[in-house]
C-alpha cells in the first residue's frame, strides 16, 4: 500500500517495539488501540468502539481495512457510523461460537449476538475477504451480509517463502511439533493423548508444543501443562516470536484444531519449511494440504485417528521428505504472500490508484 503512494496507519492492541520499528522503516504509522482480544465484557467492548470512533474521527481515513473478529465488528461499526468512504473486512475465521452446528447455552447466546453485531458492522461494506467456503456459506446463510455484498475468496494471509525457506530435515527418529495458542479447541489435548500413545512404542520420538497460554474460556491452565511436562510425554517450549528454529528441528507439523479456523498461518509456515502436516478435515485446516500427498487429514476430536496419522511417519520415515517437498511446492503455488497481497490490493482498488494521491488507509488488527 505504501509503495502505491498511500499513507498507512496500523492499529493493534499491543505495543510490540520490534513491530513498531519494522513498520516505521516501511513508512507506516502505528498506534495502540487497547482491546481485550478474547473478553466478552460488554462495557469493555463499548469502550473499544468509542476508542475506534475517536481514532477514526481524528485520522479521517479514506479506507478502513479491518482484520479478525473484534476489529471487524467494532472497527466496522465505527467506520460506518462516521461515513468513511471505503470499508473492507478480512474474515480470518468466524471463531469458536460458529464451530458447533448446534450450540447450546452461553455459546448459543454468543452466536446470536455475534450474528447481530456482524450485521451492523458489515452493512454497506465494500468487500469481504474470506479464507474458506464454510465461512462464506455461514455469512450468507445467517444473513450477516447483504445479498449484494461481494465475498471474495483469498488464500489466507499467505506465507513469506523467503523468510520461511525450505530447510533440511532433522536426522534420527521423527519429531513432531504443534504451534498454537494453548486452547482446547486447537486440539492440544488430543495431541498430548496421541503423543502418549505413540511414545509407548517409539520412546525416542519427540513431541513438542510451542505457544502461549491463553485467557480464552477454552484456554488450558498452566497446572495442566506442568503435568504434561512432568510426565515426559511432551516438551512444552513456551511462547516465541520466531517459530522458524522450532520448525527446523521438527520432522512433522501437527495441528488437530477444531477451532473453526480461517486458514492457519502456522500450517502455511510449516509447509513453506518443507514439513508434512497432520491436521483436521474441518474448514480452513482442510484447505491447506492434500490428503496423502503433503500430509494427512483426520477427523476432529479423534485421538486414535490423530495417532494413526502421526504413526504413518514413524512407520515410514522416508515419506517425510517426499510429503514435505510436496508441501513446499503447494505453498509456492497457492500461498505465496506476494501473490496474496497483490490479489487483495487489486480487489480493493488500491493498486490502481495514481501514486500521487496520499490516501490515509487504516488497518485495524
Amino acid at each position: 500500500m505504501i509503495a502505491e503512494g498511500h499513507r498507512v496507519t496500523a492499529f493493534a492492541p499491543e505495543d510490540d517495539h520490534d513491530v513498531r520499528r519494522t513498520l516505521a522503516r516501511e513508512g507506516c504509522n502505528f498506534e495502540v488501540i487497547e482491546m481485550a482480544r478474547t473478553g466478552t465484557n460488554p462495557l469493555a467492548d463499548v469502550a473499544l468502539l468509542i476508542r475506534m470512533l475517536k481514532a477514526f474521527r481524528r485520522l479521517r481515513p479514506d479506507v478502513v481495512i479491518c482484520y479478525t473478529m473484534k476489529p471487524v465488528i467494532y472497527g466496522g461499526i465505527a467506520a460506518r457510523w462516521l461515513g468513511i468512504p471505503e470499508r473492507h473486512a478480512l474474515m480470518t475465521g468466524l471463531g469458536h461460537v460458529f464451530a458447533d452446528p448446534e450450540p447450546q447455552g452461553k455459546v448459543r447466546i454468543l452466536r446470536r449476538l455475534s450474528i447481530w453485531l456482524y450485521r451492523q458492522a458489515l452493512k454497506g461494506v465494500d468487500r469481504i475477504f474470506v479464507y474458506n467456503a464454510a465461512d462464506e456459506a455461514d455469512l450468507r446463510d445467517f444473513r450477516m451480509v447483504p445479498p449484494e455484498t461481494p465475498l471474495i475468496r483469498v488464500a489466507g494471509t499467505g506465507v513469506n517463502l523467503d523468510r520461511f525457506k525450505q530447510s533440511r530435515l532433522p536426522e534420527g527418529t521423527p519429531s513432531f511439533l504443534l504451534i498454537a495458542r494453548l486452547l482446547a479447541d486447537k486440539g492440544v489435548r488430543e495431541y498430548v493423548d496421541a503423543a502418549r500413545q505413540l511414545k509407548a512404542d517409539w520412546p525416542q520420538a519427540r513431541f513438542r508444543i510451542v505457544g502461549p497460554l491463553d485467557p480464552n474460556p477454552t484456554g488450558i491452565q498452566a497446572e495442566e501443562v506442568a503435568d504434561w511436562k512432568r510426565s515426559g510425554v511432551v516438551e512444552y517450549c513456551g511462547a516465541t516470536d520466531d517459530v522458524r528454529p522450532f520448525l527446523d528441528e521438527a520432522s512433522v507439523f501437527v495441528l488437530p484444531s477444531y477451532y473453526r479456523e480461517g486458514i492457519p498461518r502456522s500450517i502455511l509456515e510449516a509447509m513453506s519449511k518443507g514439513r508434512p502436516v497432520v491436521t483436521t478435515n474441518l474448514p480452513g485446516c482442510a484447505d491447506t494440504i492434500e490428503h496423502g500427498v503433503s500430509g494427512y487429514l483426520v477427523p476432529p476430536r479423534d485421538t486414535q485417528a490423530l495417532a494413526d496419522g502421526m504413526k504413518h511417519f514413524l512407520e515410514c520415515p522416508q515419506s517425510i521428505s517426499t510429503m514435505g517437498a510436496h508441501a513446499r511446492v503447494r505453498a509456492e503455488q497457492i500461498f505465496d504472500i506476494h501473490a496474496v497481497n497483490a490479489h487483495l490490493l487489486s480487489e480493493m482498488g488500491l493498486s490502481r490508484r495514481p501514486s500521487t494521491r496520499a490516501s490515509c488507509i487504516t488497518k485495524v488488527a
